[in-house]
């Protein structure tokens, strides 16, 4: 469900290695495209095509699994049309950025959900043309329960893609690649560039760092155990103390400045796909990351300024309001500066 950067990805590389798998998309140009020409994937210097089918629509038929792909703003849409299709004991397989899980078990049944997080970045330059944009795999498990038959039937599928761990903490990991995401996609739409040029400037890194600190905070409170992301980032210390939050420069933070520099620059060629969105006319997904953020926040009384500064900047954008660049994100910065 969903044939974008993400979608038409894994749609691609399931369908190379022969699983019956039908791309589900709602632009015409998407379908026309894969229907000509196949999927064409763009890795590793060189360009492939691979046949696979593709509608506009939900097709007849049962399926085993559905894969959400789209958008977090359209995922329950896309659960409620698919829902008819799956079979009984089939499972909803969720990609979407953000704590999207809760959201389709309330339609297809906790028992029916996977969450399966994605490590990798990809773009669609072109309708049906694929590229990966940044290596990596997946992370897939059971929310409040250890992984099962099928959620390893379905890390083994995905392997076709990307590598694929189980875990027995899916809300430990959901939540350590939202803070990524809410400082990364979030800073890269505000700005309108991908990842690279912007996490080699300070200040910026200063305010990703500002962004996860929050989420670390809400996600203590709840009760979540975080986990590493990607196996290497540690969450709860690049979190910034009280008392670093109060400086400019010390040791500690010339050490969280280099990991998040050496992360960030994995990612340099990473577009955010709310910018991309935005650009498309389509509603942005800031909502589903630092709005559940400033949320979850609220919950329990925890300030959360720099999270709202940035749905509030990503809105006035999709709104026509402002347009993305530096500049907005140097406004930012320097509101945080302030307070």
């Amino acid at each position: 469900m969903g044939c974008g950067a993400i979608g038409g990805t894994v749609a691609a590389h399931l369908a190379e290695v022969g699983a019956d798998v039908t791309g589900v998309t709602t632009n015409q140009r998407i379908a026309t495209a894969v229907q000509s020409y196949g999927y064409r994937i763009s890795e590793q210097g060189g360009m492939r095509t691979v046949a696979g089918q593709i509608s506009v629509g939900v097709p007849d038929g049962e399926f085993d699994l559905v894969l959400l792909a789209t958008q977090p703003p359209q995922v329950e849409e896309a659960a409620h049309q698919a829902l008819p299709t799956l079979a009984a004991d089939g499972n909803m397989v969720v990609f979407q950025n953000g704590l999207c899980e809760d959201r389709i078990a309330a339609i297809a049944g906790p028992e029916r959900v996977i969450g399966a997080i994605v490590a990798w970045g990809a773009s669609m330059p072109e309708p049906g043309l694929y590229e990966r944009t940044a290596a990596g795999g997946f992370t897939v498990g059971r929310s409040g329960a250890p992984p099962d038959d099928a959620c390893r039937r379905v890390a083994g599928l995905l392997e076709a893609v990307g590598p694929a761990q189980l875990t027995e903490n899916l809300a430990g990991a959901r939540w350590s690649k939202l803070a990524l995401n809410c400082a990364i996609s979030s800073l890269a739409t505000i700005a309108g560039e991908r990842l690279g040029p912007l996490v080699r400037v300070r200040r910026y890194r200063r305010l990703a760092l500002e962004v996860m600190t929050e989420v670390v905070e809400v996600a203590r409170a709840e009760g979540v155990a975080l986990e590493k992301v990607a196996g290497t980032l540690d969450l709860d210390w690049i979190a910034l103390g009280a008392e670093e939050r109060k400086k400019r420069g010390s040791a500690g933070l010339t050490a969280k400045h280099a990991l998040l520099l050496a992360v960030g620059l994995r990612y340099r060629r990473m577009r955010s796909s709310m910018l991309s969105a935005i650009e498309r006319g389509r509603t942005p997904s800031v909502d589903f990351l630092n709005g559940e953020i400033v949320t979850h926040g609220g919950k329990f009384g925890i300030p959360t300024p720099v999270n709202a500064m940035a749905v509030d900047a990503i809105h006035a954008i999709a709104r026509g309001e402002k347009e993305s660049s530096r500049n907005l994100l140097d406004e930012i910065h320097q509101a945080t500066r302030e307070n």
